[in-house]
C-alpha cells in the first residue's frame, strides 16, 4: 500500500461514497490507473490532506471488511 501527502497533487477526479452523509463524514475515491487497477481513496473532509493509493482487490476487500463490521 502507497500513499501521498497531498491529494490535489493527483491528476484524477474525485468522487464521494454513495453513502455519504450530510455531516460530511464521507469517503472519495478516484481512478489512478485504470491500466493498473489502482484506486486513490481520500477523507473528503481534508482534501489537500493524504490519500491512500490501493489496488483495485484491496479496495474490494477493505469495504467488503467495513460492511460486514469486521474491522476493529
Amino acid at each position: 500500500m502507497a500513499h501521498v501527502a497531498d491529494s490535489t497533487a493527483l491528476a484524477v477526479t474525485w468522487w464521494k461514497s454513495s453513502a455519504s452523509h450530510a455531516q460530511s463524514d464521507c469517503v472519495e475515491c478516484a481512478v489512478l490507473d485504470a491500466r493498473h487497477r489502482i484506486a486513490a481513496v481520500r477523507d473528503s473532509k481534508t482534501p489537500t490532506g493524504p490519500a491512500l493509493l490501493l489496488p483495485y482487490a484491496a479496495l474490494n476487500t477493505l469495504v467488503a471488511a467495513l460492511k460486514q463490521g469486521t474491522l476493529n
